[in-house]
């Protein structure tokens, strides 16, 4: 916030400003321009109505009585018609006297229903809309506009995050392990399936192969050798041939 005294005043863009004559503030806020002000009876007074960041370091409390030190960032804006309430009812130190007070309360009350460790979890989220809700109930109707709470940084006391690592570690290996014993269940279904569809096989085969057949086929491995022009020595009791390759 910055006060301009002298014979004019300059409101840049992105700035709301109100003239206060006499103590007195104006109810109309002016936008970016020049403004003519006299020094004796008048001042500008200006704030920023771009989307502010305000970083804090608190110490907040868990369901389990733990302490967590954590670092948050506030995102807020001023509502542009609302300026001249905000001087009057809050002041120009509108964050150390509004706002953070606000918050502070905020969080404690939110993260004091929550587990130390939902807060390094998909939790996290959860409070951070929370925290975002209850600043919204008291500080929209005075002029703010708080666009997003988050939590930048979380450290839980040592033990907690230990803890923490061991089970994320369990909870890991189980899912390996599950995996490698889905797929050893898989590879022992395929051999099952394997293995009967061998035997079905066989099975259709033999039946199939009556004593007519096998003679036949006997017929026409012979024949097939005969008609060979290679040189052969064939013995057979005329059932089942039997091929002596000569030696050369």
């Amino acid at each position: 916030m910055i006060a301009t005294l002298g014979s004019c005043a300059v409101i840049r863009q992105g700035e709301v400003g109100v003239k206060r004559k006499f103590g007195k503030l104006e109810e109309r806020s002016l936008g970016p321009g020049m403004y003519s002000v006299n020094p004796f009876f008048a001042r500008m007074l200006k704030t920023s109505v771009q989307t502010e960041n305000l970083e804090v370091r608190l110490r907040l409390p868990s369901k389990e009585g733990l302490t967590i030190n954590s670092e948050i960032s506030i995102l807020y804006s001023v509502q542009k018609d609302k300026v001249p309430q905000i001087f009057t009812e809050i002041g120009l130190d509108y964050e150390n006297t509004a706002i953070l007070p606000v918050f502070r309360s905020a969080a404690a009350d939110v993260s004091a229903n929550f587990m130390a460790k939902d807060m390094h979890s998909g939790q996290r989220s959860v409070i951070e809309a929370q925290i975002k809700k209850r600043m919204e109930d008291v500080l929209v109707g005075r002029g703010f506009t708080i666009e997003q709470v988050l939590m930048k940084s979380i450290e839980l006391p040592t033990e907690l995050s230990r803890a923490i690592e061991r089970k994320l570690e369990a909870e890991q290996e189980s899912q390996r392990m599950e995996f490698v014993l889905d797929r050893e269940r898989r590879e022992a279904e395929r051999r099952k399936i394997e293995a009967e569809g061998t035997r079905d096989a066989q099975q259709i085969l033999s039946q199939g192969l009556s004593k007519e057949i096998i003679e036949l086929r006997s017929i026409e491995a012979f024949r097939e050798l005969a008609n060979s022009p290679n040189t052969k020595i064939i013995i057979t009791d005329g059932k089942t041939p039997y091929l002596i390759q000569p030696k050369d």
